[in-house]
């Protein structure tokens, strides 16, 4: 299978979005790695579901600058920031805001909760209770809540970044099938290694870096440059590539569950926006494989068996990978 060549239709227009795209996302990542030190990977993911107006999970365990990443990036995009700590007693109406009953003028008003703002930290997500991580799905979806009858829209951009704990560790409650589904990507982002920890040390030695970092990019910016995107380029034999690793792991024997079309729509976005990031106007099937971990794993149920067995779903991502012939350029 091979991928034709680029058309030529347009093409000045698209170079020239991704160029802005590019520029703006060069900015935010080296604002970020002022505070964040060599984690370029998990903040080119970030900015990836920025374009993307998706939602991160950022799956690790405790201190090693999850939520110090997500202030960080917030800064930068120079964004209504809110921070939601995550509990086992916080209730949904925490989350999501509650009309209450204004005696001074005798009528209800709406008392707006931290959920209505453009970047949100949900900060230990899977230490809440069920119930109040369900009333995330709304707004994660459709980007708005529906309180008491009222729908009111979510600003944009509006992303939210959560931070979990493995879910060995006691005290937490397992995302359900359907959140886990809303987030565009799941990364990881691990212990540094010993030069890095000790550039830790020295940039937090005197003062912490985060107190003085500034935006280099709006909100209105970010939207514009959102609906850029569709001119970034994606062959036939590109797109006919995501659907076949998608289709792969719905027939792996070692799936209950495979990746949905939702998937399959989420690894085709984030595959034109980290195009755009990288600096071009077209996808390659590298970027299909890179994001493919991050977009498929978490959306995928695993049989009893390979649960057992200690096998994790980004490993089989990469089997499929192995497995699904790559398309080429003639």
């Amino acid at each position: 299978m091979a991928i034709d060549e680029r058309p030529q239709a347009g093409a000045a227009v698209a170079a020239t979005a991704v160029a802005e795209i590019r520029e703006a996302a060069a900015r935010v990542r080296e604002n970020v790695a002022r505070v964040i030190v060599g984690r370029d990977d998990t903040i080119e993911m970030a900015l990836v579901a920025l374009l993307c107006e998706g939602h991160v999970l950022v799956e690790d365990v405790p201190g090693i600058g999850k939520t110090m990443m997500a202030k960080a990036l917030a800064r930068s995009v120079g964004c209504e920031f809110r921070r939601i700590q995550f509990t086992p007693d916080l209730m949904p109406s925490d989350v999501t805001g509650i009309n209450f009953y204004n005696q001074k003028r005798g009528e209800f008003e709406f008392r707006p909760g931290p959920l209505i703002a453009n970047i949100v930290l949900a900060d230990e997500i899977n230490r809440a209770t069920p119930r109040t991580q369900s009333a995330l799905l709304e707004a994660m979806e459709e980007r708005q809540l529906t309180i008491d009858g009222v729908t009111t829209p979510l600003p944009r951009p509006f992303l939210v970044l959560a931070t979990q704990n493995p879910i060995e560790l006691e005290g937490t409650f397992p995302l359900p099938e359907a959140q886990l589904d809303r987030f565009l990507l799941r990364v990881r982002m691990g212990y540094p290694d010993a030069a890095e920890e000790d550039t830790i040390l020295l940039r937090f030695e005197a003062e912490n870096p985060l107190d003085s970092l500034q935006p280099v990019v709006q909100a209105e910016e970010l939207v514009r440059l959102a609906a850029l995107l569709p001119s970034v380029h994606c062959e036939p034999a590109v797109r006919d590539y995501i659907i076949r690793i998608a289709r792969a792991t719905r027939d792996h024997q070692s799936t209950e569950l495979g990746a949905s079309p939702r998937a399959t729509l989420a690894l085709f976005r984030a595959s034109r926006a980290l195009a755009a990031v990288r600096g071009r106007d077209f996808v390659l099937p590298d970027d299909v494989q890179h994001l493919a971990p991050s977009v498929l794993g978490h959306r995928i149920m695993l049989g009893a068996q390979s649960r057992l067995r200690g096998r994790d779903a980004e490993s089989l991502v990469r089997e499929v990978l192995d497995q699904v012939p790559v398309p080429v350029k003639d």
